[in-house]
């Protein structure tokens, strides 16, 4: 029996696994995993962040290594972000619904958003949502009932720049063990002409200490009220700020004008037309860093990049789903 039960468990625990994996700007979906920081193996994809000095806390497994794309963002514009169980879209759904707890978004401040590791000093929360008494639901709750969707609007104020997105999920499955986190980060370039941050920032790993009652507390019996462990959240008017000049435009990470087609963080365009060997010649010249395929419908030519030539961290012989053109995509090293 005693086998039975643990073997449950673990089967609850893994179909409650999660996901950040795509990011709707302003109502427009940037598409599966564009300007997102993915894990790159499977086998914890979607598994949570248990460790609370571990960097994996800060933007996921993997996650302190940039993407190719950052997406834009108008001042005071709203991000959606959508969890789910399973990423491939093999199946539906976006949590276990035994599983509950709060959710909050951190945002930082960075040089680079691709460059910038993630782990470390900058964050600060501009959202929280706990347990709502009244309702009897945790954000989780809520959040499945949105099927995935967790929409924030940014600080009108903030300083236009590059800046990492952190959506975070918490489940407080049991009292007496370390509760799963789950992290993602996302890459954006805020596009405004403001020039405030808040002057209280955290460390993540370091936001949040062992002991925190927050992490012990028993949702199967609940002693209310329930607090959101992690800072308090930066308030517009009212939290303390400074100031800092704001970036004049985004120039990296921006999807070229003649683009076709895009496939995560990577984009396609189609290749000029060539019947001579000179032609041959100055097509073959500019496919450094581009792989070729053909667009079944249209028979035409295509060539696909990553949108800012960083160090891929990719495995060999790694398969590629390009959803518009309903065909694999195989490479063997870059």
């Amino acid at each position: 029996m005693r086998s039975l039960a643990i073997a449950l468990s673990a089967l609850q625990a893994v179909i409650a696994h999660t996901l950040f994996s795509d990011l709707i700007v302003t109502n427009v979906d940037q598409g599966s995993g564009a300007c997102i920081r993915m894990p790159q193996y499977t086998t914890n994809a979607t598994a949570p962040v248990t460790d609370l000095n571990s960097p994996d806390l800060a933007c996921g497994y993997n996650g302190t290594f940039g993407v190719y794309r950052v997406c834009r963002v108008t001042q005071g514009g709203v991000l959606t972000f959508q969890f789910k169980q399973y990423p491939d879209n093999s199946k539906t759904g976006v949590l276990d619904s035994s599983h509950k707890g709060p959710c909050s978004v951190y945002m930082k401040y960075v040089d680079s958003a691709i460059g910038d590791p993630g782990a470390g000093k900058g964050w600060f929360k501009i959202y929280e949502e706990g347990y709502d008494k009244n309702a009897s639901q945790w954000c989780t709750d809520n959040l499945i009932q949105n099927k995935g969707l967790l929409s924030i609007v940014v600080p009108t104020e903030l300083a236009g720049g590059y800046y990492l997105v952190r959506p975070e999920l918490m489940t407080l499955q049991q009292a007496d063990s370390t509760p799963s986190f789950y992290p993602g980060c996302a890459q954006i370039f805020l596009d405004s002409d403001q020039t405030t941050l808040p002057k209280d920032v955290v460390s993540i790993p370091g936001y949040i200490k062992a002991g925190d009652p927050a992490l012990r507390f028993d949702v199967s019996s609940p002693m209310l009220p329930y607090t959101v462990p992690g800072p308090k959240v930066y308030l517009t008017n009212v939290s303390p700020t400074i100031q800092h000049p704001s970036l004049p435009f985004q120039d990296v990470g921006v999807l070229p004008l003649n683009v076709v087609l895009t496939n995560a963080n990577w984009f396609g365009i189609e290749l000029s037309p060539y019947s001579t060997e000179e032609d041959c010649k100055n097509v073959s010249l500019s496919l450094n860093n581009f792989r070729i395929f053909i667009d079944e419908r249209t028979g035409h030519r295509m060539m696909l990049r990553p949108i800012y030539s960083l160090r891929l961290q990719l495995r060999a012989n790694r398969n590629f789903k390009l959803q518009y053109l309903d065909q694999e995509m195989r490479y063997d090293g870059i």
